[in-house]
């Protein structure tokens, strides 16, 4: 897979692949191989679900999900601040503390979403 420098940085990232199955899989075989059987797993569980409700839903679902997996996991060291945040919030006992890595978190992922070209729920 062929990578691009970052804007405004030294490192190379992964380019966003596209929003399919097949190039989701690819990008996480090269970002992230351990996700791969759980991304297997969530994938067939998907293709079930929209085969018994006769519905793409689970499959969109499943795509954008994975998609801003990817987005975030193209940028090492975004994707291990959010981690370090997550970890952060399920320990705080500061409200205005927990208010603070929300909005980073927030922040991280609206980002995520719209590199992913995925739109948050409350943006529609």
């Amino acid at each position: 897979m062929s990578t691009a420098a970052h804007p405004g940085s030294g490192d190379s990232v992964t380019p966003q692949p596209a929003g399919t199955p097949e190039g989701l899989r690819a990008a996480l075989a090269h970002l992230a191989p351990d996700a791969l059987p759980t991304f297997d797993a969530e994938r067939n569980a998907a293709v079930q679900q929209a085969r018994e409700q006769v519905s793409a839903a689970p499959m969109r679902r499943f795509v954008g999900q994975w998609a801003v997996y990817v987005a975030l996991e193209r940028h090492p060291e975004r994707a291990a601040r959010l981690r370090s945040l997550e970890a952060r919030a399920a320990v705080t006992e500061s409200v205005e503390e927990a208010r603070t890595i929300a909005a980073e978190i927030g922040r991280i992922l609206d980002t995520a979403c719209a590199e992913a070209g995925i739109e948050r729920a409350w943006d529609v």
